[in-house]
């Protein structure tokens, strides 16, 4: 059986006519063309060439399978073409969602990195709450949410994504400001800016204070941890926000205080369990997750 490699060899001197030109075609040193094309020949017990004046001569009985040939090399050449494509993601589209506090630094981040690897990778990014995500899933709009609260469902997969730490953010021109850290009583002594509590997210946030029994006056509440955080540097109260949305650095007119207290909780990427996943979503979800670890104060 002839490998690939043989194909070429023999399709080179074919279209050259010598084994200097087919060596060169190849990029490869000629006494190893001349050594394969004897092997092969001795292999097959066919004579394929006729070797005339310093040059290679198909024979008359071998000369119908160069068609052949020609063809499987052609069809190696459209896979290889294809396969490039694929690495580069060429013509291809990744459709994500998140919830707004991963997506707003997290996500970027990851599809950067990704862009890097896969430049012609079209992206669709989608933000979503966590109740949209399963639907999201269901009817097939995008592969895997990025998503900060954990479901059961017979058909999605929660697979753990990366843990994350909630701070405390004051206005920065604030007396708290002068802090670093802050007990969850003291946090609940000052006028509370957040999620509803009621929302997944938002029970994140003030898990502290059900923990420790605390009670709390939430006198603005806020879709969004982006404009929770424009609120308090509007200084109209304090906040409990996860890492990941302020992960950027420094956010204007806010400082962010250690809480005094486990204030750990995890995240999660959903994706169905009947549908395998694209390679270009298992290198998001690594990327992802990477960058994510990497926020880490």
């Amino acid at each position: 059986m002839l490998t690939l490699r043989q194909i070429e060899v023999i399709r080179a001197i074919m279209v050259t006519g010598t084994i200097a030109g087919a060596a060169k075609l190849l990029g490869v040193a000629a006494p190893g063309v001349s050594r394969l094309m004897k092997y092969t020949e001795d292999s097959l017990r066919v004579r394929l060439f006729n070797r005339s004046h310093g040059r290679y001569v198909p024979t008359p009985e071998a000369r119908h399978i160069f068609g052949l040939l020609d063809t499987v090399y052609r069809q190696v050449e459209d896979l290889q073409f294809a396969v490039q494509r694929l690495e580069k993601g060429d013509g291809l589209e990744l459709s994500v969602g998140s919830v707004p506090s991963i997506a707003n630094v997290m996500v970027p981040r990851a599809i950067a990195k990704l862009r890097q690897q896969y430049p012609s990778l079209y992206i669709d990014i989608n933000i979503l709450k966590i109740e949209e995500a399963i639907d999201y899933l269901l009817v097939g709009r995008g592969e895997v949410v990025a998503i900060s609260s954990y479901l059961e469902h017979s058909i999605i997969h929660f697979e753990p994504l990366a843990t994350g730490r909630l701070l405390c953010i004051v206005p920065q021109d604030s007396e708290l400001a002068g802090k670093d850290t802050i007990a969850p009583a003291d946090i609940a002594r000052h006028a509370l800016i957040g999620i509803d509590p009621n929302d997944p997210y938002g029970r994140v946030m003030t898990e502290i204070f059900r923990r420790q029994n605390l009670a709390y006056d939430m006198k603005i509440k806020a879709r969004f941890g982006t404009t929770v955080c424009a609120l308090v540097a509007a200084e109209l109260g304090i906040a409990i926000i996860d890492e990941f949305t302020v992960a950027a650095g420094r956010v204007p007119g806010i400082k962010c205080l250690e809480i005094e207290a486990d204030t750990t909780f995890p995240t999660f990427v959903a994706y169905r369990r009947d549908v395998p996943l694209s390679i270009f979503s298992e290198r998001f979800i690594d990327t992802l997750r990477t960058e994510m670890t990497r926020a880490k104060r």
